[in-house]
């Protein structure tokens, strides 16, 4: 029997889109259309690849460091992207958010000399030439606000403090949807961007006598992103949008997709996996996302991890790590900074109506950009001639000078407690919140005012994934260094009893250590980021953190001036917007913000540095306000840091460290180090 799937003539083509209107449509190229048939019992194979969490590496390069890093940046995944087109005769090339910031490349573009409406952003000049398909929108696409967002995406977003959509001019962007979801607007009550997206595809296929034919198929994509951004970027978004669950907007939209004739249904979900109870506001919740009916692929994101891979947060029942699935739905997670590229090949079967998938036959995979010998896939020249115009105006830009240091400021060993470069945050921070409070908020002027920050940089991504910013001049791409997110300074009003809970949340940081254990014990949780363990550099404030007790009871002597803190003592802490309005630390939720101020937290820094000149160790980067409670252990204690850097830890004081291993055997260019509790002070 022979079935026939009829394309939409080009007219009838020509006045749907027109019926639909303009902005959602915006991505269409009209062209027109032979009709075509697709016998049934046909075969197709279709990839569906994935970039995520780009960051906007575009290049191989690390604006901090000045150099090359053949590790990261899209020009190499566009090698594997171009390998992929080759290989298979069908693919669907997908990008999942966090697309916009990350680099000093995106700073620039978005704050330092921002671009103008008929610009396009280096990131989706990139992106357009390499014909995506279709976009996801990560909780970083937010960190410059909703006007930024709206004109580099040429959106229309119709919210409060932005202009009315009918007065907004068409501007560069994505020449591909962008589809989100779970973000509403207040003042409309309707998703922000376009929920989701019906991709008409052409594809080749073989029909049941090995003849070649061209068939079209239906792909609906649909948008997540974390409901916590409501929080996290609360400076922006209050007010202006809202967010539901991810699990609720599938369930709503995903019908009506299928009721479109959607035949393959691609979730581009930023998060990634948690198996803790469902709710609407849950960072990660894919795996509740993945239960919902009809859909058919899941690109991950967010939490910067490969999948199909061994991270233990995909260590729930349900997730094959091996084949790629999760609860039975082929998914993947490519990384971050361009390192991987996602991969699900999907067998169709024309069953007379429509495309089914076969799921015995489907193969998931994420390909790195590094070879099994440890090298890299070759850069694709033409990227680098795209964005040779902004690349070299943010190398000049974060160039200018000023100040110097007499000391290398690095957090190779900040998880032991080096504060050489987490110190002059602090003090940049608490001098800006000092300054403010005393011209503008004299209510709080009898307050103590201190300051908290972490090592942004922990080697997560390898040795080059450190602040090290070496001695003498200090440019703009030190304080970018020093400082990686584009987080405003805020203050919050706490007690010491809070200040305790804070710390106690910071030591979670460390697994708990067993001294009486006869194997080698790991001290860092990585299942902790860095980023989340903050620590006070003030004289005035000193505490002790023992590892071997259980997470909540950790932080000893805790002192102000010398005496156990009062834990009504009232204090202003600086920190960032992230913190304040995280939830993720006991009571800051918002509600002990007393001052947001407009300033980036690099901004307040860079200004310091300037007003300081001569940053010296003995100022600026020896204060440390904790140690570890010293305790000997039967084994061996563990810790993991860059390769040749004991001389940085032994400068900073840190003579309980010694080399265990000088090559961890990852290739990620590390060593395993000692660190011997008993002598810890």
């Amino acid at each position: 029997m022979h079935t026939t799937k009829i394309i939409l003539s080009s007219t009838l083509f020509i006045m749907a889109t027109l019926l639909q209107g303009c902005n959602d449509d915006k991505d269409i190229t009209i062209t027109p259309q032979v009709p075509d048939t697709t016998t049934q019992g046909s075969k197709a194979t279709v990839a569906v690849l994935e970039t995520t969490d780009l960051h906007s590496n575009i290049l191989s390069y690390d604006y901090f460091r000045l150099t090359e890093d053949k590790s990261i940046g899209f020009e190499r995944t566009a090698t594997l992207i171009t390998q992929a087109r080759k290989e298979f005769p069908n693919t669907l090339l997908f990008d999942n958010g966090d697309t916009i910031q990350g680099t000093a490349l995106a700073d620039y573009q978005a704050v330092v000399k921002p671009i103008s409406c008929n610009q396009t952003l280096a990131i989706y000049k990139v992106m357009n030439q390499f014909k995506f398909d279709g976009g996801g929108i990560g909780n970083h696409e937010f960190n410059y606000g909703l006007p930024f967002l709206n004109q580099v995406t040429n959106s229309k977003f119709d919210v409060d403090g932005v202009t009315s959509p009918s007065a907004q001019p068409d501007c560069g962007g994505p020449e591909f949807p962008l589809v989100l979801s779970n973000i509403y607007s207040h003042k409309t009550k309707q998703p922000l961007f376009r929920p989701y997206k019906i991709i008409d595809k052409k594809i080749t296929a073989t029909t049941p006598d090995g003849k070649t034919i061209t068939s079209n198929i239906k792909v609906g994509i649909i948008g997540f992103t974390p409901p916590p951004i409501m929080s996290w970027d609360k400076r922006w978004l209050e007010g202006k949008v809202y967010s539901i669950g991810v699990k609720e907007a599938a369930e709503n939209y995903i019908p009506k997709m299928k009721a479109e004739g959607a035949e393959i249904i691609v979730a581009l979900a930023h998060g990634g996996l948690d198996g803790s109870p469902y709710s609407e506001s849950m960072e990660n919740g894919n795996y509740y996302l993945s239960k919902v009916k009809d859909i058919d692929v899941m690109l991950l994101g967010h939490s910067h991890e490969t999948f199909p891979g061994n991270a233990t947060q995909f260590d729930l029942a349900g997730v094959d790590k091996v084949k790629g699935t999760i609860n039975g739905v082929p998914a993947t997670m490519s990384s971050f900074w361009g390192k991987a590229l996602g991969v699900i090949q999907l067998k169709l079967t024309y069953d007379g109506k429509k495309w089914v998938i076969d799921k015995s036959k489907t193969r998931v995979e994420a390909r790195s950009i590094q070879n099994a010998d440890k090298s890299y896939v070759q850069a694709d020249p033409d990227i680098v001639k795209l964005v040779a115009a902004e690349h070299q105006a943010t190398i000049e830009y974060v160039k200018t000078p000023i100040g110097t240091t007499d000391f290398n400021m690095t957090s190779y060993f900040a998880d032991l407690g080096d504060p050489s470069a987490i110190e002059i945050v602090n003090q940049a921070q608490a001098a800006y919140i000092g300054n403010y409070i005393k011209d503008n908020l004299p209510q709080y002027a009898n307050l103590p005012v201190l300051s908290v920050s972490a090592p942004f940089k922990s080697g997560f991504a390898g040795s080059g994934d450190y602040t090290d910013v070496a001695s003498g001049k200090i440019a703009i791409n030190n304080a970018a260094d020093l400082y990686l997110y584009p987080n405003n300074v805020y203050a919050v009003k706490v007690t010491g009893a809070d200040i305790l809970k804070w710390l106690e949340t910071a030591a979670k940081r460390f697994n708990r250590i067993d001294p009486d254990k006869t194997t080698a014990q790991e001290l860092i949780n990585n299942q902790f980021p860095g980023f989340n363990f903050d620590m006070f550099t003030s004289p005035d404030l000193s505490y002790q953190i023992d590892v071997t007790q259980v997470e909540g009871s950790r932080i000893r002597n805790l002192k102000y001036k010398g005496q156990a803190i009062d834990v009504k003592k009232e204090f202003i802490v600086a920190t960032n917007n992230y913190r304040a309005n995280s939830g993720n630390f006991p009571g800051l939720d918002g509600s002990k913000t007393i001052y947001a101020a407009p300033d980036t937290n690099r901004d307040a820094l860079i200004s310091y540095i300037k007003s300081v000149k001569n940053i010296t160790r003995a100022n600026n980067g020896s204060h440390r306000s904790w140690s570890f409670v010293p305790v000997k252990t039967a084994a061996v204690v563990t810790y993991t840091s860059a390769q040749n850097k004991l001389a940085l830890a032994q400068a900073a004081g840190l003579d309980f460290v010694s080399v265990l291993q000088a090559d961890n055997g990852t290739g990620k260019g590390l060593s395993v180090y000692k660190v011997d509790l008993s002598k810890a002070r």
